[in-house]
C-alpha cells in the first residue's frame, strides 16, 4: 500500500510549484532544477548563483527569433546566464513588454550540443502551467539528495514525457438540467481531466440523435469576448450564433474548453494584446512571447464527443485545424457549417490575420 504520488499528480504539484515560484527538480544524469523565469526572486536567483556551476535561462526557438539569439536546439535555446545576471536582466529576455524600448538585449550566448530533453520537458511543463515559456534550469549531480534536502518536488523525467506530451484524458463529472435563453430544453455536463488541470464543459441542447451526425461547436473559453463582450475578437458573437442555431434546430452540443488565449491563459493572452496594442498582431504578439501560433488542444474535443455516444457531427467552425483534428481523432465530420458574425472595426485586422496566418476560412 502507497499513499505516495503518482506521475501524473507529481506534474499536478509541479505546476503548482512553478506557479508559486518554487524550484523543482527533474531526475537524470545529471538532474536538474528548474525555476520558471517569470515567478523567479530575487533570494532564489541568489541562492541559484551560490550553487555555482552553470546556469542557463532555457527559451522557445520562437522566443529566441525576436532576440536575435542562435538557436542550436531546433525548438529552444539555451542562452548562458551571465555570473552577475539579476532579475531585470532574466525578465528582459523572458518577457517581451520593454523589447520596443530595449530592443538589444544582448550580446547572448547559447549553449549547443548535449541532450535537451530535460530542458524541453521543463519549457512544456511551464507552458502547461499557464506561464511565460522561459525557464532557469542548473545541472545537479545528486538531483534526488538535492530534492529531499530542500523539500522540492522531484520529477521522473523518463516517466513524465510522454505524459506531458499526451492529451490528458477528460473524465465525466455531472449533468444537470439548464434551460437557457437559446433554448429550454439544456443539459450541461461537466468533465475533469484527469492531469489536475482545468475542467471543461458540454452543453447539450434539445436530445440528439447518437447515431446521427450532431449540430457542434468547438469553442474555446474567451473571457473577454464572451463575458465581457470585447470587440477586438468575434468569440462572444460566434457563441451566442451557435447556440442560437442549435436551438433553432432543437438539438446540439457545444463544447466550451477551458484554452483561453488559444491556450497560453489569460495573463498571458493580455501580454499579447499589450503587444498588439505597440503594432504586431496576434501571431506575431504570440511569437514575441515564446509561443505557436495556437497551443490548444482539440483532441479534448473530440475524447468528449465520443463519451458522449456521438461519432459524427456537423461542425460549426471557420477553422479548417479542427475539421482534420476531429477527424484524427475518430470524430466523422460530414460537414462544415460557417460561422461569420462580429465583425467590428475594431477586430477587423484580426480576423484578417486568422484567414492570413491561420488559415480560417473567413
Amino acid at each position: 500500500m502507497s499513499f505516495a504520488p503518482d506521475v501524473t499528480e507529481i506534474l499536478a504539484r509541479a505546476r503548482a510549484d512553478l506557479r508559486m515560484g518554487v524550484p523543482v527538480v527533474l531526475s537524470g544524469a545529471p538532474g536538474m532544477l528548474v525555476i520558471a523565469a517569470e515567478t523567479l526572486t530575487a533570494q532564489r536567483l541568489s541562492d541559484l548563483h551560490a550553487l555555482g556551476g552553470e546556469p542557463v535561462l532555457v527559451i522557445t526557438a520562437r522566443r529566441a527569433e525576436t532576440l536575435k539569439a542562435r538557436c542550436y536546439d531546433k525548438d529552444l535555446a539555451r542562452v548562458i546566464l551571465p555570473p552577475d545576471a539579476e532579475l531585470g536582466w532574466i525578465a528582459g529576455v523572458s518577457d517581451p513588454v520593454d523589447d520596443l524600448n530595449t530592443p538589444m538585449k544582448g550580446p547572448l550566448f547559447t549553449q549547443r550540443g548535449g541532450d535537451v530533453s530535460a530542458h524541453r520537458l521543463a519549457i512544456n511543463l511551464a507552458k502547461s502551467a499557464l506561464l511565460l515559456p522561459a525557464v532557469v534550469m542548473l545541472p545537479l549531480a545528486d538531483p534526488v539528495g538535492f530534492a529531499s534536502q530542500n523539500a522540492l518536488t522531484l520529477i521522473p523525467t523518463a516517466q513524465a514525457e510522454p505524459l506531458l506530451a499526451a492529451s490528458p484524458i477528460p473524465h465525466p463529472v455531472v449533468s444537470a438540467r439548464l434551460p437557457v435563453e437559446a433554448h429550454e430544453k439544456g443539459r450541461l455536463h461537466i468533465f475533469r481531466p484527469e492531469d489536475g488541470g482545468e475542467e471543461h464543459y458540454a452543453f447539450e441542447i434539445g436530445s440528439p440523435a447518437r447515431d446521427k451526425p450532431v449540430l457542434a461547436r468547438l469553442h474555446s473559453a474567451c473571457f473577454t469576448g464572451d463575458v465581457m463582450g470585447s470587440l477586438k475578437c468575434d468569440c462572444g458573437p460566434q457563441l451566442h450564433a451557435a447556440l442560437d442555431q442549435m436551438g433553432a434546430e432543437g438539438a446540439g452540443v457545444l463544447l466550451y474548453l477551458n484554452q483561453e488565449g488559444r491556450g497560453i491563459g489569460l495573463a498571458n493572452k493580455m501580454r499579447a494584446y499589450s503587444l498588439q496594442d505597440q503594432g504586431f498582431d496576434t501571431v506575431e504578439a504570440n511569437h514575441r512571447l515564446g509561443f505557436e501560433d495556437d497551443e490548444r488542444d482539440f483532441k479534448l474535443g473530440a475524447q468528449i464527443l465520443k463519451s458522449m455516444g456521438f461519432s459524427s457531427v456537423r461542425l460549426l467552425t471557420n477553422n479548417p485545424r479542427k475539421i482534420a483534428m476531429m477527424e484524427k481523432n475518430g470524430i466523422s465530420v460530414t460537414d462544415r457549417v460557417p460561422l461569420k458574425v462580429g465583425e467590428t472595426h475594431f477586430n477587423r485586422g484580426y480576423l484578417a490575420t486568422k484567414a492570413a496566418k491561420s488559415g480560417h476560412l473567413l
